[in-house]
């Protein structure tokens, strides 16, 4: 009986250890109760005054959890090696929102609420304010010790052939799905003339553009990004629907008017192109599939890639550095 009554409580303890090493909706219900209100409250204060926060603070979670896993290493500043400042990581921004959160939270609950958390609920409240999905986020990831400039090596580009993006998600435990559905992310937001020059100008080594790009749009691509024009001018990612989060981006890769050249890739592969025209058949809006719903279960899928719980990690006093 004694033995019987030792297995047991052993068998409970390691069932014990491995809820708490799972994420969990509302991780902070009894330590940290206003945790996500308060997240919220500081992102929709921040679009107020700032229009592009919403794809800012989504882009910010997507490459965050591309490199070691959602922990927060891309907030790290701790000179020109930390992962912020490498290549793959160029335009990412919305880290004075996620420290301003960090600071209010510290305030209320000091040393129990993530940075890593911090930007997987920011991202959230972001969708909401472009009038996407609204959703639970699963928390209690602790942020990493580790921040790199060469762990970013081999972030997703804009150049990639569809089998080096098939590849880079699969590594991460990411389907071809999983793929459409997280480009389609590029439904809100802009980007610089800089990631469209070779789209444009130099698509083959005989020089030359895209011939996945519709005749008519091509046109229009050119005159806001001129050949050896201004790199830094900006332009909608997704056309005709660039402030608010719809599937109309997954329409215009259809039809050939996708921006960017990684978006245009998912209708070459027979896979991908299948998602892609899954959500616009005729009897989609009677029987499905759901492209907000999709998108949700790959973000929440995404926000759990190489997450820190438990005694991993630590919970960082200010983002910007390790304790």
């Amino acid at each position: 009986m004694k033995t019987m009554g030792f297995v047991f409580l052993l068998l409970a303890f390691f069932a014990i250890g491995v809820v708490q090493g799972q994420l969990r909706v509302g991780f902070y219900s009894n330590t940290c109760p206003d945790a996500e209100s308060i997240v919220s409250s500081v992102v929709r204060n921040a679009a107020q005054s700032i229009s592009n926060i919403p794809p800012v603070l989504l882009r910010l979670h997507f490459h965050d959890c591309f490199v070691e896993g959602c922990d927060g290493s891309i907030l790290i500043e701790n000179g020109p090696k930390a992962e912020r400042h490498a290549f793959g990581h160029q335009g990412v921004g919305g880290f004075e929102v996620i420290e301003q959160a960090k600071a209010q939270l510290e305030a209320t609950c000091p040393g129990v609420v993530s940075c890593a958390d911090i930007v997987a609920l920011a991202a959230r409240d972001a969708i909401a304010l472009a009038n996407g999905p609204s959703y639970e986020v699963p928390t209690g990831r602790r942020d990493g010790r580790v921040s790199d400039v060469s762990l970013a090596a081999n972030m997703p580009d804009v150049s990639d052939s569809i089998q080096q993006l098939k590849a880079k998600f699969l590594q991460k435990g990411l389907s071809e799905k999983d793929l459409v559905l997280l480009s389609a992310a590029h439904t809100i937001g802009t980007t610089a003339c800089f990631f469209m020059t070779k789209r444009l100008y130099k698509f083959s080594p005989a020089g030359g553009s895209d011939p996945a790009i519709t005749p008519d749009f091509l046109p229009q691509l050119q005159s806001i990004c001129p050949q050896n024009g201004d790199v830094n001018v900006r332009l909608p990612m997704d056309r005709g629907s660039e402030r608010t989060f719809d599937k109309q981006i997954l329409d215009n890769i259809r039809n050939g008017f996708a921006v960017l050249e990684s978006d245009a890739r998912l209708y070459d592969d027979e896979t991908t192109r299948m998602v892609v025209d899954s959500y616009f058949g005729i009897l989609t809006p009677i029987f499905g599939p759901s492209f907000e719903s999709d998108f949700v279960d790959s973000i929440v899928k995404m926000g759990q890639i190489g997450v820190k719980t438990g005694s991993k990690g630590e919970i960082r006093r200010v983002c910007t550095a390790f304790n």
